[in-house]
């Protein structure tokens, strides 16, 4: 089963108020309350991915940014 929210009919920015079919996951957790290999997702589209990333990296929680399959 896919991660909530990563199904291809779903994949829609989480940029408040973006309604643009995201491209990308961005893979996160907040170490002080989840466990090492826990990835929580954050999906954005090609304009809100370098600001999604740099909101998560300036708090420490970015993990990993991948391409969605289409």
């Amino acid at each position: 089963m896919a991660e909530p929210g990563l199904e291809s009919d779903e994949r829609i920015c989480s940029a408040k108020g973006c309604q643009q079919p995201a491209g990308f996951d961005l893979r996160w957790n907040n170490p002080k309350i989840h466990t090492e290999d826990r990835r929580k997702h954050w999906l954005a589209c090609a304009e809100h991915r370098e600001s999604l990333a740099k909101f998560l990296s300036a708090r420490g929680f970015l993990r990993e940014i991948e391409p969605l399959a289409p």
